[in-house]
């Protein structure tokens, strides 16, 4: 691996370092491939700190309680979602929790900047026709700088492309002064969600079930399959009997069928007999 070309020097043996510390405090599996987007991001640490070398700044993450830890997670943790992404599930959602009829408990387990739990509350606003539905939204994720975007609820208008101009106008205010540009969730909206911090590959949880839906979606992905399954286990320990899992387009839980059963298009009730 080359460094004459970079501001840093970044040798193989850095990288390895970082896919160990990675997996082992957050369970994500990076590539092989992945070397110069690990550069890319980690060298604004390096930069920020003023070290000369990536083996200098990984050197600190030795001691496990290092504030840094939580820069360095983040740097690494990928972020890019969107407004109703993966839409066939939010109609399917509509119509669960109608049928349901009764209060609602709803996870969005890597809620990022907070698209996903703000689409699954207008979803239910609109299925229930009041910005008071019977339900809770849990929103959690890894990342804090990402909980803090979510529970600001502003986003850049090129961010809300996604949403129709009915529901920009009904659920979003427009941004004045020095936040022209940007669009904000209406209070009663985030009023609905919760964010708080939680990293899915911890055995302990500060979330509790039954949650009669669960969005887990892609970020399965990122974990080895022992990770996953650990992931999957504790999932459906909290998902209700009659509960929903909507897993991203790229996850298949064949291989916890024991767990989960299809229910439609990524979508999953709990198998029979699941703890």
């Amino acid at each position: 691996m080359a460094t004459e070309e970079r501001e840093f020097a970044y040798a193989r043996a850095d990288f390895a370092r970082v896919r160990q510390l990675i997996h082992q405090r957050a369970g994500i599996a990076l590539a092989e491939g992945k070397a110069e987007m690990v550069y890319s991001r980690v060298a604004k640490r390096v930069r920020a700190l003023g070290f000369a070398t990536f083996a200098d700044y990984l050197s600190i993450l030795d001691d496990d309680q290092h504030p840094e830890w939580e820069h360095f997670v983040n740097s690494l943790t990928t972020n890019q979602t969107d407004f109703f992404r993966e839409a066939h599930h939010f109609p399917i959602l509509a119509a669960h929790a109608k049928a349901l009829g009764r209060e609602l408990r709803i996870w969005s387990a890597a809620s990022s900047t907070g698209e996903e739990p703000y689409s699954i509350a207008i979803t239910l606003c609109e299925a229930f026709g009041t910005f008071e539905p019977p339900v809770r939204i849990v929103a959690t994720d890894l990342d804090s700088k990402v909980l803090a975007t979510g529970r600001d609820g502003v986003y850049p208008m090129e961010r809300v492309t996604t949403v129709d101009d009915e529901r920009l106008r009904r659920f979003f205010l427009k941004g004045k002064g020095s936040r022209a540009g940007h669009a904000r969730v209406r209070d009663e909206l985030r009023s609905l969600v919760e964010f708080r911090p939680i990293n899915l590959r911890d055995t302990r949880w500060d979330v509790e079930g039954p949650f009669d839906a669960i969005f887990c979606r892609n970020v399965l992905i990122y974990f080895d399959k022992a990770t996953q399954r650990g992931v999957l286990e504790r999932l459906s320990r909290r998902l209700a009997p009659d509960g929903l899992y909507f897993a991203g387009h790229s996850e298949s839980l064949l291989h916890a069928s024991d767990l989960f059963i299809p229910r439609g298009r990524t979508v999953y009730g709990k198998a029979k007999g699941a703890a």
